[in-house]
């Protein structure tokens, strides 16, 4: 029974977390960009506005945290013409790349996901890349990983594009976390 409460606490916790993470992209972007952060129920997608809703959606999968910070990630690279198309114009390759394909799919899921990490750590929230390829090539996740740290550390010394910057420091004074230079430091020891 305790494992019961626990799990539910647990999602609890979570639920109330993405409902404060979705205010605080409303109330650092809405005005601005015209753009909210929508609780999906399946696969993420970002929509521009349409005839039918009037505002710009970052949808995110399934009501999770960490989905919420990648496609946040996305939309802060996505450029003006980009975020006027669905899915910012891109093509997805899904699950199951060949080792090409897997390549390529890290090799443009780089910066997004040195993005997330850096949203993550501004928001007290465990991070881990994502290959994305269940059932494909083999992925080298270490390697991945390693380059994806790479691209953070190139953020921190050169600086975040100007929405993620925003958003880094949003988060950072919501979720009251030391600066992500600081706990990118920690991890590494």
């Amino acid at each position: 029974m305790s494992s019961v409460l626990a799990q539910n606490n647990s999602e609890q916790r979570e639920a109330q977390r993405v409902a404060e993470l979705i205010a605080l992209f409303d109330e650092t972007f809405y005005a601005q960009y015209n753009t909210r952060l929508i609780r999906g129920n399946e696969e993420p997608v970002y929509l521009p506005a349409s005839e039918t809703v009037d505002y710009h959606q970052i949808v995110f999968a399934h009501g999770y945290f960490a989905s919420a910070l990648h496609e946040v990630a996305h939309w802060c690279i996505a450029g003006p013409a980009r975020r006027l198309q669905e899915d910012y114009g891109y093509w997805y390759c899904p699950d199951g790349r060949n080792s090409e394909q897997q390549a390529a799919f890290e090799q443009v899921e780089i910066k997004p996901q040195a993005l997330e990490w850096a949203f993550s750590l501004a928001s007290n929230q465990s991070f881990r890349v994502s290959t994305d390829n269940l059932n494909g090539a083999e992925p080298d996740r270490e390697q991945f990983t390693r380059n994806v740290r790479t691209q953070l550390q190139t953020y921190l010394e050169t600086g975040f594009p100007p929405r993620a910057e925003v958003f880094i420091q949003a988060l950072h004074s919501h979720f009251n976390t030391p600066p992500v230079a600081t706990q990118l430091a920690g991890e590494a020891a």
